[in-house]
């Protein structure tokens, strides 16, 4: 099963891909926003050209478990994507995904923020694999 992260941001997006069970997930670009623009249109043209089976949107929940602003703009983020391709769309707890990568990126001896965002994907997409191999985590479209 072919599955595309997508860690959602105000200038940048970063994608990840996870398509072969003995691996883990990878980072795969960097989708660039225009301020004040959406990225559904080259979300959806990437997806058409990688044609996943699914598209797990990063959901940036409050610490305390609430949607705010970025939570609502995911959620409709993920709603357009899933009326315009053909894969099924997963929003999933995406929380210090980004921090995560940054430490990472420290403890690598990596500098800047270049490709930060396709490796925030990535930790949001392999965590998606894991729980649904091993049934930990949790999905907040479950959520009551």
């Amino acid at each position: 099963m072919k599955r595309l992260g997508i860690d959602l941001g105000a200038r940048r997006t970063g994608v990840s891909v996870h398509d072969d069970d003995d691996l883990p997930a990878r980072p795969h670009s960097t989708v660039e926003v225009q301020p004040g623009a959406s990225p559904v249109g080259a979300l959806a043209t990437l997806i058409a050209k990688e044609k996943p089976d699914e598209v797990i949107v990063g959901l940036p929940l409050n610490m305390d478990g609430t949607d705010g602003l970025a939570a609502r703009n995911a959620r409709r983020v993920a709603k357009s994507l899933q009326a315009k391709v053909g894969a099924a769309v997963v929003l999933w707890d995406e929380r210090l995904t980004t921090t995560q990568a940054q430490r990472t990126r420290v403890t690598m001896g990596r500098r800047g923020r270049e490709g930060i965002d396709a490796e925030a994907a990535t930790i949001l997409l392999q965590s998606y694999v894991d729980a649904k191999r091993g049934g930990s985590g949790w999905d907040p479209d479950d959520e009551p």
